[in-house]
C-alpha cells in the first residue's frame, strides 16, 4: 500500500470517531443495503405490487412492504446503529435518504435471470446513479438536499449485503442439486464483482450475511419430506442445506480473498446460517410451536399466498394465525418478527462474525 492510500485510509477511520486498530462505536452515518425479500423494506410494494396485510400487523399496524408480520433483521441493525429504518430506493414518495437507502427487492438474486429483474447488478447500478445524482445536487447547492445523504457520508457508511437465497432456490426449482452446487463459483464471482464496484464508488465497510438453511424453510420441507432419508435430525431437508453450507464455505473464502484484494476495505462475514439453524433447533425451548408450522398462507394441498384467501370445498385457506409471535416462520419462506428478534440478537453482537466484532464496531479491520 503506498503512502497516499494509507493516509486516506487512516483519515477515513478517524472520521468515524475511532483509532486505527482500536475499539469502540463506529458511528456509521448511513446504511446502504443490497439484498432480497429477507431485507426488502418496501421495494416490491413501490415498484410492482403492494405487499398486502396481514404483513406488518405485529409492529407497524399495517402493511409496511416487508414480508413479515413486523420488523426484519435490517430494521434491528438500523435500530442498533440509532438510524431510521431504511427507505427503499424504488419508493419516490416523500422518502428520506439522509441516512441511507435500501436497494433490496423481493425475489432478487445475485445472478440475472431469476425471479426478479432487480438482481444484484441492477441494485449496484441503482446505487451508483443514486450517489452520482445526490452529489450533483449538492454541488448545485440545491434546496432539495435535506433528504439526501451528505457526499462525505458515502465512504463512512455501512454497506450490508444479504443475498443469495434466491440463486439457490431458483436453481433447485429448475435443475438438480449437482447443477446448483456447480453454479456456486459463478454466483460468487458476480457477487465479488458487485462488491468491487461498490469499493470503487468509495464503499469501505462491508457487513456480509451468508445464506440461511434453505432446507429448513417450511415451504421446502413440505415438498421434500416424503423422499426417504431426506430430513436431518431436526426435520430440515439435508441435501439443500448441504448446498447452502457449501455456498457459505465458498462465500467465506471469497470474503477472505476480498480482504487481500481491497486493502482499504473492512469486511465482516456473518454466519446467519448458524443463527437460523440454532433458533429452529431450539424452537420448543424458546416457546415456539413446531418450527415447520407457519402463520400466514397455505402450501398444504392448496397454494395460497399470505394476504390472500380461498375457499376450497367449504374450507377457508389463508387466514393468519392468532399469535404470530409463537411462530418462527411467518409465511413458510420468511421469518416472523419474533424470530427476527432472536436472530438479530445473535447476529448484531458479533458472536457469529468473522472477525468477531459487533455491528457497532464493524469499521475495525
Amino acid at each position: 500500500m503506498d503512502l497516499v492510500r494509507l493516509f486516506f485510509a487512516v483519515l477515513g477511520i478517524l472520521a468515524l470517531g475511532v483509532n486505527a486498530g482500536g475499539s469502540g462505536s463506529c458511528m456509521f452515518p448511513a446504511i446502504y443495503n443490497f439484498g432480497d425479500s429477507n431485507s426488502d423494506t418496501g421495494a416490491i410494494s413501490a415498484a410492482i405490487e403492494v405487499v398486502p396485510p396481514p404483513n406488518g400487523e405485529s409492529f407497524f399496524g399495517h402493511s409496511s412492504g416487508r414480508f413479515s408480520d413486523g420488523r426484519l433483521i435490517i430494521d434491528f441493525i438500523a435500530e442498533k446503529l440509532q438510524l431510521p429504518y431504511l427507505s427503499p430506493y424504488l419508493d419516490s414518495l416523500g422518502t428520506n435518504f439522509r441516512h441511507g437507502a435500501n436497494f433490496a427487492t423481493g425475489g432478487s438474486s445475485i445472478r440475472p435471470g431469476g425471479y426478479s429483474p432487480f438482481h444484484l447488478g441492477i441494485q449496484v447500478s441503482q446505487f451508483i446513479r443514486f450517489k452520482s445524482q445526490s452529489i450533483a445536487l449538492y454541488k448545485q447547492h440545491s434546496s432539495n438536499t435535506q433528504r439526501l445523504p451528505r457526499p462525505e457520508d458515502f465512504s463512512k457508511a455501512l454497506y450490508t449485503i444479504d443475498i443469495g437465497q434466491n440463486d439457490l432456490a431458483f436453481g433447485f426449482q429448475h435443475g438438480t442439486i449437482q447443477q446448483v452446487q456447480a453454479s456456486i463459483p459463478d454466483i460468487l464471482t458476480q457477487l465479488d464483482q458487485a462488491m468491487n464496484k461498490l469499493y470503487k464508488e468509495g464503499a469501505r465497510f462491508f457487513w456480509v450475511h451468508n445464506t440461511g438453511p434453505h432446507g429448513c424453510l417450511p415451504y421446502n420441507v413440505i415438498y421434500d419430506k416424503s423422499k426417504p432419508g431426506n430430513l436431518d435430525r431436526i426435520g430440515c431437508v439435508k441435501p439443500t442445506n448441504e448446498v447452502a453450507q457449501e455456498f457459505n464455505r465458498q462465500l467465506k473464502n471469497s470474503v477472505l480473498h476480498l480482504r487481500k484484494q481491497l486493502p482499504l476495505a473492512v469486511f465482516t462475514y456473518v454466519d446467519v446460517y448458524s443463527a437460523k439453524y440454532t433458533v429452529i433447533s431450539n424452537a420448543k425451548n424458546e416457546g415456539f410451536v413446531d418450527p415447520f408450522d407457519f402463520c400466514c398462507g397455505s402450501y398444504k394441498g392448496y397454494h395460497i399466498d399470505c394476504g390472500k384467501k380461498a375457499i376450497v370445498n367449504g374450507t377457508v385457506y389463508g387466514n393468519p394465525c392468532n399469535n404470530p409471535s409463537r411462530h418462527i416462520s411467518w409465511d413458510g419462506i420468511h421469518y416472523s418478527q419474533a424470530a427476527n428478534i432472536l436472530l438479530a440478537n445473535q447476529i448484531i453482537n458479533g458472536s457469529l462474525s468473522d472477525p468477531p466484532v459487533s455491528i457497532t464496531e464493524a469499521c475495525h479491520g
